[in-house]
C-alpha cells in the first residue's frame, strides 16, 4: 500500500468517508425498516467505499469511472428506484450521490488534463 500522501488522495479519503456514512446512514437517519431504500444505501455505501480503498491502495482510471456511475445512481435513485419517501433518505443521497460523482469527475478530467509523461 502506497504511505507516501499525497493531494491526490484526499479525494478518495472523502469518497470512502461518504460510502462509510451512507452504509449507516439508514440505523442514523431512522429508515433501517424502509427495505429498499437501506439496502441501496448499504450497498451503495458498500461500493462507494470499496472503491475508495482500491483507490488508496492503486490508482487505476477505472476506479473513478466506476464512482463516478456509483455517484449518479446514488443521486438519481430515490427517484429510478422509488425510494424518495422518506425526505431524509432522499436528501442525503441526493447530496452524497453529487459529491461523489463530482469528486470523481474532477479526478478523471484533472488525469485527462495533465501533461503527458515522458518514460524510457
Amino acid at each position: 500500500m502506497n504511505t507516501v500522501w499525497k493531494k491526490d488522495m484526499i479525494a478518495d479519503v472523502v469518497n470512502l468517508v461518504i460510502g462509510l456514512g451512507l452504509f449507516v446512514s439508514p440505523w442514523a437517519l431512522g429508515f433501517a425498516a424502509e427495505s429498499p431504500a437501506n439496502w441501496n444505501a448499504w450497498l451503495s455505501g458498500i461500493l462507494i467505499a470499496a472503491l475508495a480503498v482500491t483507490a488508496l491502495a492503486i490508482f487505476a482510471e477505472w476506479q473513478e469511472w466506476l464512482a463516478l456511475a456509483a455517484g449518479v445512481w446514488v443521486a438519481l435513485s430515490p427517484w429510478v428506484a422509488h425510494l424518495s419517501a422518506n425526505q431524509s433518505s432522499t436528501t442525503l443521497q441526493v447530496v452524497a450521490g453529487i459529491v461523489v460523482a463530482a469528486v470523481a469527475a474532477l479526478r478523471l478530467w484533472y488525469l485527462h488534463q495533465s501533461h503527458p509523461r515522458v518514460t524510457a
